[in-house]
């Protein structure tokens, strides 16, 4: 496990093999930089590990919406674990069927229980743990937490790519991995400005999107992904900014088609496509594939 964003003094860990991400989510929270999804890289059941230290204070059931065209749960969870590293901000943690207890403490890594497919999540969602830092008068509704930094560095040494083609290894109804030519490492690089970031987002079905850069881009600053504008900068943290999508779409395989982002701290990154509907995508495994831009005004 190794410790991706802080907040408050509470450190969120994600392991090394796994992802993470700040902003692909329409959950309020993560345009605010206020939340951060760790991705242990395994399945819906499995056991998931917990990205802090703390002793359980609440577990919450929640209902979930229902008939999202596949099979997920009716209920989230809710778990509520003071920290131990900050004992007066709390941690929130969803999408884990907890199999703790009120006054369980727990240690980076230990299991909290099983990952499950809430009725919460987009059909291409993959299972992970939502994180947020909270204090104790405010720890549940879903805007009012405290924003978090990232902590690792990111590599910029590959630059940026001139084109989104490679090759697929894995294709499933809900979406596909692509294994690009030019390799991604950590993660997707984008232009913003002069400065080199990688994308954070589902782009453009969340009409918003996350960029890492190491620098402090400006408000109204453009995002380019292979020379394309994709996005415009409406706000600014440390290290992140938040861009609005704009201009354009993208298509592979002659079909409308959406990218998830994340950041991989291994540097083992694949670009998942995500189709406009469950299963419009069919790709087969090892197969060629470049993706292309539906470009909808002047760029």
């Amino acid at each position: 496990m190794e410790a991706v964003a802080c907040s408050e003094g509470v450190r969120v860990h994600c392991p090394a093999v796994g992802r993470f991400s700040f902003f692909n989510s329409p959950y309020p929270p993560h345009r605010g930089c206020s939340a951060v999804d760790v991705y242990p890289g395994v399945s819906f059941g499995c056991e998931a590990p917990s990205p802090v230290e703390g002793e359980v204070v609440a577990v919450r059931a929640v209902r979930c919406p229902n008939f999202r065209g596949f099979e997920a749960s009716t209920l989230d969870y809710v778990i509520l674990l003071r920290s131990l590293e900050n004992p007066d901000r709390l941690v929130k943690v969803l999408h884990v069927k907890p199999h703790v207890m009120v006054g369980d403490v727990v240690r980076v890594g230990a299991p909290l229980g099983f990952l499950l497919r809430s009725g919460f999540f987009d059909f291409w969602t993959d299972p992970h743990v939502h994180v947020e830092v909270r204090s104790p008068s405010d720890p549940i509704r879903a805007r009012g937490g405290f924003k978090l930094g990232r902590l690792i560095m990111l590599d910029t040494v590959n630059g940026l790519p001139e084109e989104l083609r490679g090759v697929v290894v894995e294709s499933k109804p809900e979406y596909s991995l692509i294994s690009l030519n030019d390799g991604l490492g950590c993660g997707l690089p984008v232009d913003v400005d002069g400065e080199v970031g990688f994308l954070d987002g589902g782009i453009p079905h969340y009409g918003y999107f996350g960029v890492h850069v190491s620098g402090k881009p400006s408000k109204g600053g453009v995002v380019r992904l292979c020379g394309v504008k994709v996005g415009v900068v409406r706000f600014v943290f440390s290290g992140m900014c938040v861009a609005v999508c704009c201009g354009s779409n993208f298509k592979l395989d002659g079909k409308p088609v959406g990218l998830s982002t994340y950041i991989h701290p291994s540097g083992k990154h694949f670009l998942k496509v995500v189709p406009n509907r469950l299963g419009e995508l069919k790709l087969d495994t090892f197969q060629e594939v470049s993706l292309g831009f539906n470009l909808y005004r002047h760029t």
